[in-house]
């Protein structure tokens, strides 16, 4: 805080659970965290999960971002473009060996379909 580093704290069991948790990007206002897993509620090998601040400042519960975004293969790396516009993230369209990993962008509309309350 006020330009300090702190320690850092485990997020909740809400975010740290699975396997694989990889690659978080946090929303330039810090509403919400993007991140992979590999899950048993996932679509396939890994899955883009997220998750919208709470107004006491706590994480919610992870939401996947379900089947337009995640398939059986592996998704992974979501970012946000700088002006919320698009989001992006990477798909394994190969074998095992990551040998073909693609590039896909969407709407980052879809993230406030997935907020609560929306």
């Amino acid at each position: 805080m006020d330009g300090e580093y702190e320690d850092p704290k485990p997020l909740s069991e809400a975010i740290n659970t699975g396997t694989y948790l990889n690659h978080p990007f946090i929303a330039p206002d810090e509403s919400y965290l993007l991140w992979d897993a590999k899950r048993e509620d996932g679509y396939g090998d890994s899955d883009i999960y997220i998750s919208f601040r709470q107004d006491d400042g706590s994480w919610g519960a992870a939401i996947n971002l379900g089947d337009k975004i995640n398939t059986d293969a592996w998704e992974a790396s979501a970012s946000v473009t700088p002006d919320g516009e698009y989001l992006f993230f990477n798909r394994n369209m190969g074998s095992d060996e990551y040998e073909d990993v693609d590039i896909f962008w969407v709407d980052a509309g879809i993230i406030e379909t997935l907020r609560p309350g929306s």
